[in-house]
């Protein structure tokens, strides 16, 4: 099993600079990715807003969202069971532990946490500070 950020998703479904590289690391592993309901959310209002931006085609925010769910369907990532209020707890003790010093963000924090919760074989993103955080709580990245 593997955990993506949201960084990772939007390369993998609104295209950008690091979507080759996406798909490459994708289709090395061969396993699906699970992902929390935050990662969802986020992917949703980055697409909105990157359509918002001018970023991406008028209506390819939908679509790309239309095709997260065929691929859901599909069994190339499924939704954790993890509870939010265990993500919140672990995301707690890890910003007391590592913002004052790494100046990492809330929702970095909290795809990190969910995947210390989770224990994937893999965690991926394409966030530099958020890997530094990932690897600072012994996840194995990229």
């Amino acid at each position: 099993m593997l955990c993506a950020d949201t960084s990772f998703l939007f390369s993998l479904y609104g295209h950008d600079t690091h979507t080759e590289d996406a798909l490459a690391l994708l289709s090395k592993a061969a396993q699906p990715l699970l992902l929390s309901a935050l990662n969802t959310y986020e992917l949703g209002n980055a697409l909105r807003f990157a359509e918002c931006r001018g970023l991406l085609i008028s209506g390819t925010a939908s679509e790309r969202l239309e095709a997260l769910a065929e691929d859901q369907a599909a069994g190339r990532w499924r939704l954790s069971d993890i509870s939010l209020p265990d993500i919140l707890t672990e995301a707690g003790r890890l910003s007391a532990s590592h913002t004052l010093t790494g100046g990492h963000r809330s929702f970095d924090i909290l795809h990190v946490a969910h995947a210390r919760l989770a224990e994937p074989k893999r965690f991926l993103s394409f966030d530099q500070n958020q890997l530094l955080l990932a690897k600072k709580v012994n996840l194995r990245c990229n």
